[in-house]
């Protein structure tokens, strides 16, 4: 069955717990969206784990176009939910309403995410209003990485707090549909998920949220480059992947590949008229 950002709200209702991770190409999201997943996200941590770049900032809004495609042509029936990258809607409503339309009309997703709380609540608005979804990313927001100095934990102080409940609760009345509550202390993130009527989606953020979101190549050990500590790894498919393509380089230096069975033949009297 599809999900949609109804079924969001039915699984808050119900207490039954959403799944969401990150895709970035068409292979990957349609074998994530074989085994029942909610949601894709395709996440502007493209930049770090697709393009290698340090950070999410340097990501373009073409970026996301090309890779939200991908993977909306792969995902049948999780909802997909592509990111605004940074400053593609922090200038003005109208440029953000702009970009969304584009991320939804060039990439076919259900839905769009951008970071931040009461400031960019008018940017919200607009787009629900425009009948865009909205998921909100509040706490350690990736794109407000040189302002907060490094990848550290958001909400650890009483005045901190309280503005994250208070962002939280913005958003909701703004019209997003669903928050993303990164790396926030755990009491905390069950406190705003109690206190609001949409989802909240953890990402360190302790177990009583009404969700969960990894990125891909975190829980299947394909990117090495750091671990978050709330990152869970299931399996280690980035040594299965080293091991094979060792395997191949020596099969290749000892003619072991290809054998005959990866052979085209044709008839000898053929080849014998060539010489």
């Amino acid at each position: 069955m599809k999900n949609t950002v109804l079924s969001f709200q039915r699984a808050k209702k119900d207490g039954k717990k959403l799944t969401m991770l990150t895709a970035y190409d068409y292979s990957t999201a349609k074998l994530i969206d074989s085994t029942g997943i909610n949601s894709i996200l395709v996440g502007d941590s493209l930049g770090n784990v697709v393009l290698g770049y340090d950070d999410t900032v340097s990501v373009t809004l073409d970026d996301m176009i090309h890779h939200g495609k991908a993977v909306c042509r792969g995902a049948k029936n999780a909802l997909v939910i592509v990111d605004m990258p940074f400053m593609s809607y922090q200038i003005s409503v109208e440029q953000a309403l702009e970009n969304a339309g584009r991320l939804m009309k060039e990439t076919h997703c259900q839905a769009v995410k951008l970071e931040g709380g009461k400031s960019v609540c008018p940017q919200i608005k607009a787009m629900v209003e425009a009948g865009i979804p909205v998921c909100a990313h509040l706490g350690l927001t990736p794109q407000h990485i040189n302002a907060f100095g490094g990848f550290k934990v958001q909400g650890r102080t009483e005045a901190a707090a309280k503005q994250l409940i208070e962002d939280a609760k913005a958003v909701q009345e703004a019209g997003a549909f669903a928050v993303v509550l990164e790396a926030i202390p755990a009491e905390l993130a069950q406190l705003i998920t109690k206190q609001l009527d949409i989802p909240t989606i953890g990402i360190g953020a302790g177990n009583q949220t009404d969700g969960q979101v990894l990125v891909y190549a975190d829980l299947l050990g394909l990117f090495s480059d750091f671990t978050p500590k709330f990152v869970k790894r299931y399996a280690n498919i980035g040594e299965l992947i080293s091991g094979a393509v060792k395997n191949y380089i020596d099969d290749v230096a000892t003619q072991k590949f290809p054998t005959p069975e990866n052979e085209y033949h044709i008839d000898d009297t053929i080849i014998e008229k060539l010489y």
